[in-house]
């Protein structure tokens, strides 16, 4: 992968999961519209046990890893599982919202892609 295009598309990365991250503490993005009630209770039930508030803290973490370059190959891994849940949670409870999540999972797998080479002896 070139490493300019490479480098637009990790702080890309790095500023859609920050902000994410800072709007479940400031709540400056409008909520989704059209929530199924299931979606609703669901979501309630992760912001009262606090779980959103540790996914806030990986995106935000994740973000400025990936903003900076720095541990953006360890952030990557780490964040695809907020990718998936993300992807999967609105593919069950909210497919009219899915967009954003779809976005997220793509280049999340770009900069998994871009990092190939610091996975090789993991892997290996």
């Amino acid at each position: 992968m070139n490493p300019k295009v490479f480098m637009i598309l990790r702080i890309l990365l790095g500023i859609f999961v920050l902000i994410f991250g800072i709007n479940k503490f400031l709540n400056f993005l409008p909520a989704p519209e059209g929530m199924s009630a299931d979606a609703g209770a669901y979501f309630g039930a992760l912001v009262n046990s606090k779980t959103m508030a540790l996914v806030a803290i990986v995106e935000i973490v994740a973000g400025l890893a990936l903003i900076f370059n720095k541990f953006g190959a360890l952030m990557a891994i780490i964040l695809m599982s907020v990718s998936i849940n993300a992807v999967l949670f609105h593919a069950v409870l909210d497919s009219a919202n899915i967009a954003p999540a779809l976005a997220l999972l793509a280049l999340n797998i770009v900069a998994l892609i871009g990092y190939k080479h610091k996975y090789k002896y993991l892997l290996s």
